[in-house]
Parts: C-alpha cells; structure tokens; sequence
C-alpha cells in the first residue's frame, strides 16, 4: 500500500504542490526518505518517530519508503513532518487516506508529539484556496493561515488532538484571523530644527516613492529624518499588505499571523553581507531589499558597506525583484522599494566646515564618494546636502508643520498618482510616479515649452544620461502632484534639476 499526503514546497514567493507518498513493504528495516531532500527535511525521521513514539506508536519493522515527489525538484525546510507523519499514519492504518485527500498539509514535529510553528503558511493557504482544498498547519500559525479566506482549516497543537479529530473524539474549532495593526510609532518631525530643504527633499521623496540620498557631517540629523519617514508614508492597502505579508510569511517574521498596513522599514548595520541584503544563501531566502518591499530600505553610512553588497542593489533597484540565482535554484522576490541613504561627505566627514577643515580636501571627498558607483549615484533620484545645524537654528521653536500636515500632503498626492495611473502596468501595477517609464513617462509627464527647454539645456551641462533624464521628469511629476498641478512646467524642472547629484569637485 502507498499512502499519499498533499504537501508544498516554496520557491520564492509560490507554494508549489508536492506530493508525500509512504510505502512500507517487507525487508530489513529501515526507513529512507528520497526526493532531494535537505538536511532538515532527512532529520525529520528521527523527530517523526520520537513525535509516534510519545503517544504510544511504533513504526513496523518494515522497510519504509518516503518518497516527495515531484523527485527532481529540491525540498527544504522542517515543514515536512507532519505530511511524513500523517502518511505513515495512514500507511498503519491509523487513519483513512480519504480523510486527507483534500487537506496541504505542513508543520514541524516536536519529540513530544508537539506541533511547532513554521514559515510559510499564508503562502500555503492561498495554494490551498487556489486549488479548493483544505489546510493543516500548526496551532500557533493558524491566525496567519485563516487570512487565505473562506478554506477549511485545521490548527492542532499536537498530533495527538489531530488524530482524535479525525476519529471523531475531539472537535478543533477553526482559527480566528490574526489581527490588522495599521498604526506605527514614530517620532515627529516637528522635532528637526532647520534642515527645511532636506524636509522638503523627505516629502517629495514620500509622495513619489524616490530614492533619496542625504549627505552632511555627523550629527547633521540624516538618521533623524530618514527614521521620520515612515510617518508621513500612507498605509498599505488591503492587496500591499498581503503582499507584503507574503514574504513576512516565507522569511518567518510573521508573528501570531498579524498583518501590518504601516510600510516596512528595514535598516541593517552596514556590516550586511551581499546575501542579507539582496537575499540568497543555501537555502535562497529573501534579503532585506524583499523584506522592505513596498517600504523603505535605509542604509546608513552608505559607503561603509561592502561594494558588492551594495552594487548587487542595482538591478533590484531598476526592476523591482530581486533575482537569486544558484545552482539548484532560481528564485525572483517582488523588491518595489524606497532607498533611502545617508552618508559623510568624506571619511572624516567635515569638508565644507571651515572650522574642522579637512586636511586632504578635495581629494578624500572623492575617494569617499568613489565608493558608490555613478550607476549607483544615477538610480537615485534625489540627491541633498544635511549641513550642520548651527545654535541658531536649534533656539528657535518648534516648527509650525509637523509629520501629519505633511502626511495629509503626501496621501493627496499618491490618490492623485493612483487615480493617473489605474489599469497601467503589464507585469505589476503602477503606484507611484518612480515607477513610471517609458512611453507613460512622456505622455504623463511632458513639460511645457520652458521647461523642456530648460531640460535640454541641463542635460547638455550636467550631462544628464537617460536614466537621469527620466529620473528629472519623475521628480518634476510628483513636484507637481504636491502642486496640485496637472501639467509639469519650468518651476518643476527646476526644482527637480535642484536635486541632481553634483561631484565634489563641484560642489
């Protein structure tokens, strides 16, 4: 007899289906699991039967095959526990096969019998919804799997609760869904004295999705406005926050399956290896540029991560997914993100202060910033000096505008942007004006006759390439969103121009 369990196994953001199938048959004992299995999943024999073991089952002195099929296919992760264990539970003929015909199947098994969290349920769920069937998951997951709608779920905490389930001895109620956080604590920028042009630069870049670089000395403030950010960013909306929560979900960051509308905000020390940032690994997990999708990825100290790390942003960046590639993978994320950087204007950090002069001026300054590649510098979109804020600026009071007038602002601009570009976008929708290309660009975003002339005359000077060319009349649409404009004319150019980077030399 061969027993057969639904199962899945995850390949980027997709749970594909894979079948568990159990054959027990004369011979020596032994018990052997084979379809390409991982680490984890071949230790799962010993926890599936140290998990039978603790409510009284012993595996026959059989020769026991599991097989998961698809076979050429790699399976990872200790999700495959459960399915293995509810297969040699039929195979005994403990329980009926018809019983799980219809159920995917996924959980981690404790030596007690116990039924332990594991990533990937919502990403499970929605397989399940997609193909009518049920789900079976740990308890623990339940909130993030009843997200999926209207499917059939089982959440046991222990095999044992699921077996009396299924004899009819216990009855598990359904999870409930986990709850909805739409508020995040941040600090106000009515706390930043001065800095109004790098205020102004974090509005823009909010109401538009830009990239946005910040470059100033220390204690200039750039940490403070990029953690203020979030603030005056909108909500998610129902379809971004499951996005979103898929990939929480498969990087295993989903706790008691809550969903959050407030947009990630990712900010990893500059020690970060290429594989964190962008994802990879053994196992091809989602980096930091995935796990701020659709949100902010903040990197402080730009220059002092390594330049692989940070040049393998650029293809993310351009494209919005991540794409890791390995010898028995090829896996793609979704990595619509908002880069916001900050760093020193050279290593010691006081160029232009008169006071602390820096002794190797100009020429630290452009090694400092040679770090970062022009192609690197060209993929973003706003570029800001953070000078020092000087013992005026910090006597004087609080400014009049803080995070929530801003916020109103950068919300009317994005329902402006929603409206403009609803049904546009082949692959993905289109959200905002950085994600703008093309022919849609120019058609959107065409300025009048003074402001392409004063266009032309920029690139010819400042040596705009195409991507910057681009990148000016994204700025200028969104100028003109905050506007309330609905065409793009000289005093937008300009400004947009105004945040072009510059070199040191130029300076």
């Amino acid at each position: 007899m061969v027993a057969h369990v639904n199962t899945v196994a995850f390949h980027g953001v997709e749970a594909r289906p894979v079948e568990v199938e159990v054959q027990m048959a004369g011979g020596l004992p032994a018990f052997t699991i084979v379809g390409l299995p991982d680490k984890a999943v071949a230790e799962s024999r010993e926890r599936v039967r140290a998990a039978l073991t603790a409510i009284g089952l012993a595996l026959p002195p059989k020769r026991i095959t599991v097989n998961l099929s698809p076979a050429d296919m790699p399976k990872e992760g200790s999700h495959y526990d459960l399915p293995v264990a509810l297969g040699l539970l039929v195979a005994m003929d403990v329980l009926p096969e018809e019983d799980l015909a219809g159920q995917i199947v996924l959980g981690e098994l404790g030596l007690d019998g116990r039924i332990r969290a594991v990533p990937g349920v919502l990403l499970a769920a929605l397989r399940a919804s997609a193909d009518g069937k049920g789900l079976i998951c740990p308890e623990e997951s339940g909130p993030e799997a009843a997200w999926a709608g209207n499917i059939p779920v089982l959440a046991p905490g222990h095999i044992l609760a699921l077996i009396n389930h299924f004899k009819g001895t216990q009855v598990m109620s359904p999870p409930k869904p986990g709850a909805v956080v739409d508020d995040v604590v941040v600090a106000d920028l009515r706390d930043i004295k001065g800095q109004e042009t790098a205020k102004r630069a974090l509005e823009v870049a909010a109401a538009g999705g830009h990239n946005l670089l910040m470059i100033g000395p220390p204690g200039a403030g750039k940490s403070m406005l990029a953690s203020r950010l979030p603030g005056i960013l909108p909500p998610l909306s129902p379809e971004e926050a499951l996005e979103v929560s898929m990939i929480t979900s498969i990087a295993g960051e989903m706790d008691a399956g809550v969903i959050r509308r407030s947009r990630p905000f990712r900010n990893p020390h500059h020690s970060a290896s290429m594989p964190a940032l962008v994802g990879g690994g053994s196992r091809a997990r989602p980096g930091e540029i995935s796990l701020a999708h659709l949100g902010v990825l903040f990197l402080d100290e730009l220059p002092e991560f390594s330049r692989a790390a940070i040049e393998a942003l650029r293809q993310p960046l351009e494209s919005g997914k991540a794409v890791v590639a390995r010898a028995a993978a090829h896996v793609t994320y979704p990595a619509r993100v908002q880069l916001v950087a900050a760093m020193n204007p050279c290593r010691c950090g006081y160029l232009d202060d008169p006071a602390q002069a820096c002794s190797r001026a100009p020429r630290c300054a452009a090694d400092y910033q040679g770090k970062i590649s022009g192609p690197l510098f060209d993929r973003i979109d706003l570029h800001v000096d953070v000078p020092a804020v000087s013992a005026a600026d910090l006597s004087l009071p609080p400014p009049a505008e803080g995070s929530a007038e801003i916020a109103a602002r950068v919300a009317k601009a994005r329902d402006i942007q929603m409206q403009r570009y609803r049904g546009e976008g082949v692959d993905a929708p289109i959200r905002t004006n950085s994600e703008a290309d093309g022919k849609l660009l120019e058609r959107v975003a065409a300025p009048d006759d003074d402001g392409r002339a004063l266009l032309g005359q920029a690139v010819d000077k400042m040596r705009l390439t195409a991507r910057g060319y681009h990148r000016v009349l994204r700025v200028a649409r969104t100028l003109a969103d905050l506007a309330g404009s609905e065409g793009v004319f000289r005093p937008h150019i300009a400004e947009a121009l105004s945040y072009r980077r510059l070199s040191p030399q130029m300076r």
